[in-house]
């Protein structure tokens, strides 16, 4: 029987000045920075900032998904 495996999520709240794909990009190589093991992301919300009738940053939401070592 293999080794029963245990994960964890964290939130992490990501924003860039250019897509929503980039914040996401962003959020998840500050995430990899500090976590090990990560084996999924969830984007939980996306939104934007508006300034002056402009979309100002493109912000995300993400669900990390990693597993606990043993």
């Amino acid at each position: 029987m293999p080794d029963p495996r245990v994960a964890r999520v964290t939130v992490i709240i990501a924003g860039s000045p250019k897509s929503f794909d980039d914040a996401v990009q962003i959020g998840f190589a500050r995430a990899t920075k500090t976590l090990r093991g990560i084996t999924g992301i969830r984007i939980v919300e996306q939104r934007v900032a508006v300034e002056d009738a402009k979309i100002k940053e493109y912000r995300v939401r993400l669900e990390v998904i990693f597993v606990l070592e043993t």
